[in-house]
């Protein structure tokens, strides 16, 4: 767990708006994190304490300038529409920037990861952005590893998130990491909200309507979470569909925006990090519930999806809900 959940105290989030901010995606921090009992303070301001322009028909009031920034523990940049996203920073961006702490988190939603980029704050870092916008970001920062594929990146101190509702799941996440997934999921139920989304960002990008004819691969995919813990191939997923392997990995593609393959080992990590938090069964027996062949697989796959040991999440997460 981290230090923040830890202490106990009200953790300060600091939202800045910036001119061509998304109305939407600058109301979800507040949204989610003042869901959290009591657990974050969230205040929102302005490169210089005015109003900002929205992307639509009207301005935002703030309550606050950019001395707020200081006092944060976590900033979140909201998104902008695309004719706003600056090539470069601003003096007064600039300067606003500067006043976070070096110990503070800092989260982009949506196209804000253009101003963490142009500060320099994503140099060598994995990260993300809309998927619309991706292939500009790669030409201006190309010392940013950027994945079009996820709905967000955790690098750390710094998190990246994808279009628009990615806001939601990164704000989620956070509250997940700092005060565990009782809480995260009770955030998730009061905002009708799922506590995780399955996929990537992949399966919402523009591609041509899949060919028509049987049915969809949803009863499939329904099924093999119910037989999660059987070694399921291809051939079996494709024979449930009543389908070709062929036909079936197109369409569930199509559908998914993910191989067959990397769904399932998805689908088997969420289950077994819901297992570790829920339950003291050894690594090995949960491994051998989600269908991974062994513990040492199941700690490779949580490594690669999370970059931490089962043991390690294991810990961060019951603490949390102990705690």
């Amino acid at each position: 767990m981290s230090e923040r959940g830890a202490s106990g105290r009200t953790e300060r989030v600091v939202v800045l708006a910036l001119d061509g901010v998304y109305p939407f995606e600058l109301g979800i921090p507040s949204r989610i994190f003042g869901a959290a009992d009591g657990h974050y303070q969230v205040l929102t301001c302005s490169v210089d304490g005015r109003p900002v322009r929205s992307n639509t028909d009207f301005t935002i009031g703030v309550q606050h300038g950019p001395e707020i920034l200081a006092t944060a523990d976590t900033v979140v940049v909201a998104s902008m529409a695309t004719a706003y996203i600056p090539t470069e920073l601003s003096p007064e961006l600039a300067a606003a920037l500067a006043l976070i702490r070096p110990d503070a988190r800092i989260v982009s939603i949506c196209t804000a990861a253009f101003v963490l980029a142009a500060a320099g704050l994503l140099d060598g870092r994995r990260a993300t952005t809309h998927w619309q916008v991706t292939e500009a970001f790669r030409r201006m920062y190309p010392r940013v590893d950027v994945d079009p594929d996820v709905l967000f990146v955790d690098d750390g101190r710094v998190l990246t998130s994808a279009g628009a509702a990615s806001g939601v799941d990164v704000c989620l996440h956070i509250v997940r990491i700092d005060h565990g997934s009782e809480l995260a999921n009770a955030v998730a139920r009061r905002c009708v909200v799922p506590p995780f989304r399955d996929g990537g960002q992949a399966q919402y990008i523009e591609q041509p309507v899949p060919e028509s004819g049987p049915a969809s691969t949803a009863a499939t995919r329904a099924w093999a979470l119910e037989h999660l813990g059987e070694p399921l191939t291809l051939s079996d997923l494709a024979r449930h569909a009543r389908m070709s392997r062929r036909t079936f990995a197109r369409r569930f593609g199509d559908e998914v925006g993910l191989s067959p393959g990397r769904w399932l080992i998805q689908q088997r990590v969420a289950r077994a990090r819901h297992l570790l938090e829920s339950t003291d069964l050894p690594v090995d027996q949960i491994a051998a519930q989600v269908g991974f062949a062994t513990g040492a697989s199941l700690r490779q796959h949580l490594h690669a999806a999370i970059g931490v040991s089962p043991q390690a999440y294991r810990r961060t997460f019951q603490a949390a809900t102990v705690r």
